[in-house]
């Protein structure tokens, strides 16, 4: 009962703080301005994932006073997240410099790895292979480029949104499907932030009234990222099985991010080249031209239209292929071969990371 409640609590309770935000950004002039490598056209609030980090935090709260959640994790979860979270509010309210970010990040990630004891030996193709320290220095940059990917792919309405609750779901139902034992700690902890991102997403669905910032998005990478090494730890899931739910972020964000680097591109600033962006441009002229739909109209229906569809591979073609994954452990590292190789020639495709007809 206590879960449930909990869970309808966070849902409310993001809801209605992300509509005082809404008219906090509006009062403070906390508003992104478009400019030429926007996806949005009109000036809109930003800063309300402040809303689920809020929320989720209060949860993490709760929860360990009532003994559902241990204080090694609640710390972890607590202090590191809302280290990540504190950054991007600053942020958000004033540029902070790059190398302040990382670091902050880095220091997050780090903690998290020393607070949990460590990965575990990692499977693969039925060998055990226990990489050490060297495994405990891959997860740190492997959380800290998830948390930074994630921002990067939160660049049209509700997308981010929609990645985590569809992740945050998988997740669930793959852990209820293994029928493990130790389960529900997990479970409880991944549905509590999808109810934080639900509140949220009411606001945010196209045509968005306010935008996460990167106050929600890093929070979120940051988030997901700490829940996938806490499965990974307790050997409720394999990493193969969130290389592949994770997959079309990954894929998208790494891949524009090479092809940047190798053109000697400043890699770091705000583009419109990566997958989804270059999608949701041509829905838009496809909507404008064929469907003479009005722009403002035609922007939402493409950026609605992008979040289904990654909504629709995240649970058509990633979760089955992550079941197989949790399935047959020894094949896990195939399962991501294959589940990646489709997302890999779509971003070809599109040509990411190249800037020209990006507008």
């Amino acid at each position: 009962m206590l879960s449930l409640l909990l869970i309808i609590f966070s849902f409310v309770i993001s809801l209605v703080l992300t509509g005082l935000l809404f008219r906090y950004a509006s009062s403070r002039s906390l508003i992104d301005i478009p400019n030429e490598r926007s996806s949005h056209a009109i000036p809109t609030p930003r800063g309300g994932g402040l809303a689920i980090v809020i929320t989720y935090l209060i949860t993490l709260v709760i929860l360990v006073l009532t003994n559902e959640l241990s204080s090694p994790y609640f710390w972890a979860m607590f202090v590191a997240g809302g280290g990540v979270a504190l950054m991007g509010f600053v942020d958000d309210h004033g540029h902070i410099a790059a190398r302040w970010r990382l670091l902050t990040h880095f220091v997050a990630s780090g903690l998290i790895l020393f607070w949990l004891g460590g990965l575990p030996a990692l499977s693969v193709f039925g060998v055990d292979i226990d990489l050490g320290v060297a495994g405990d220095l891959l997860a740190v940059i492997s959380l800290v480029w998830w948390l930074n990917l994630y921002n990067f792919m939160d660049g049209i309405d509700g997308l981010a949104a929609v990645e985590t609750l569809t992740i945050s779901l998988s997740a669930v139902m793959l852990l209820w499907l293994g029928g493990t034992s130790g389960t529900e700690a997990a479970c409880l902890l991944l549905l509590l932030l999808a109810a934080s991102v639900l509140g949220f997403l009411f606001w945010n669905k196209p045509p968005a009234q306010i935008f996460m910032g990167d106050v929600g998005s890093t929070f979120l990478g940051f988030m997901l990222g700490l829940l996938a090494i806490v499965t990974i730890i307790q050997g409720l899931l394999s990493p193969w099985v969130w290389l592949i739910l994770g997959g079309a972020f990954i894929v998208d964000a790494t891949v524009t991010l090479l092809r940047r680097m190798l053109k000697g591109e400043r890699w770091f600033e705000a583009h419109r080249s990566h997958a989804y962006q270059k999608a949701t441009i041509r829905l838009i002229l496809y909507f404008e031209s064929t469907k003479s739909l009005a722009a403002e109209r035609a922007r939402a229906k493409a950026h609605g239209t992008v979040s289904l569809l990654v909504l629709g591979i995240n649970v058509l073609w990633l979760l089955p292929l992550a079941y197989f994954a949790q399935s047959l452990p020894t094949w896990g590292i195939g399962m991501v071969l294959i589940a990646w190789l489709p997302l890999v020639l779509l971003v070809f495709y599109f040509e990411v990371g190249q800037t020209r007809n990006a507008c």
